[in-house]
């Protein structure tokens, strides 16, 4: 069982924000569901159209989230965040001066007491860096409990940009959740997450900050895979060992007089893994002249990586 809160907040009443509840909306659709349509999470949304946020409804909530046993608990905020003395705040629809909201030091701590066995905690707001973040002048230190992993869109001491009435985090982190960031079974977790908006936001960006206690990342959304699992198996019966070479000649390939449709069909196969990284061809620009020269291919370290995964039988 997983299940998700998911807060999006525009309406504050002196400083209106334009893309939060859009952003809500969006992340809680791609959630939602896998890609081949199965139910993925659970989700409650918190949407200042659609309500009031305040302080109290959000901590009950985020209570809520986090009470029971289930296989994952995601927390997703949009909205501002704020950055006091004592440490960060996302803040809620009822801010005043010296209250501005929940604090994210509490939200930790009901994160970390959490029997949740796994605990993703995104946030998409100024200073959203200062989760988990030891506060030398308010002396405090901080831990990640087992399980817990929390991907926010800038530092402490940045803000989190608007364009276009979206979020620059959030919208990297929807193509990153409808496939950008799968790997090669179509597996999509926090830690694939972080990679692909990290490569996608430059030095002089916001700079988003990845912490975790895990010993092994859960997806939080699978899509199809980029190859059928059925093809993926072939690895080790075209491969006997990962350091082993598979010989080509040109029957191999369709188009030439002596092709074989055995060796056809087989050619096709490394082919596809060719163009997921999996295999290359050896002395030879392109599959097809290692076919048509007699060459051969070999795995890749992502080819050994997946040839391994299937010899163990995990794949």
């Amino acid at each position: 069982m997983k299940k998700g809160l998911v807060i999006g907040i525009d309406n504050y009443p002196e400083n209106e924000l334009t893309g939060c509840v859009n952003d809500a909306n969006a992340v809680a659709t791609t959630l939602e569901f896998n890609g081949d349509g199965s139910p993925n999470f659970a989700i409650k949304k918190m949407l200042s159209s659609n309500e009031t946020v305040t302080r109290a409804s959000l901590r009950s909530a985020i209570d809520e989230l986090f009470h029971g046993k289930p296989d994952m608990a995601l927390f997703y905020f949009s909205g501002h965040g704020f950055m006091k003395s004592n440490g960060g705040y996302l803040v809620t629809t009822d801010a005043e001066r010296y209250d501005e909201g929940v604090s994210m030091d509490h939200i930790l701590q009901i994160a970390n007491a959490s029997e949740a066995k796994n605990k993703i905690i995104i946030l998409d707001c100024c200073h959203a860096g200062a989760f988990a973040k030891p506060n030398i002048l308010a002396m405090t230190s901080t831990q990640l409990s087992e399980g817990l992993s929390i991907l926010t869109a800038s530092a402490d001491d940045e803000s989190a940009l608007e364009t276009e009435g979206e979020g620059v985090f959030t919208s990297l982190l929807i193509d990153a959740l409808q496939g950008g960031a799968a790997d090669l079974r179509g597996n999509i977790t926090p830690g694939s997450l972080y990679a692909y908006v990290d490569e996608a936001l430059g030095a002089w960006d916001q700079r988003p900050i990845f912490k975790t206690n895990v010993s092994t990342f859960a997806p939080l959304r699978t899509i199809a895979p980029k190859v059928p699992f059925e093809q993926m198996r072939k690895l080790t019966e075209y491969f006997d060992t990962p350091d082993s070479a598979h010989g080509l000649d040109p029957s191999y390939e369709d188009t030439e007089k002596s092709a074989d449709p055995k060796k056809v069909k087989i050619f096709k196969t490394l082919q596809k893994f060719q163009s997921v990284g999996l295999v290359i061809p050896v002395d030879a620009d392109y599959m097809y002249f290692a076919a048509i020269e007699s060459k051969s291919c070999k795995l890749t370290a992502l080819g050994y990586q997946y040839w391994r995964l299937v010899k163990e039988k995990k794949l």
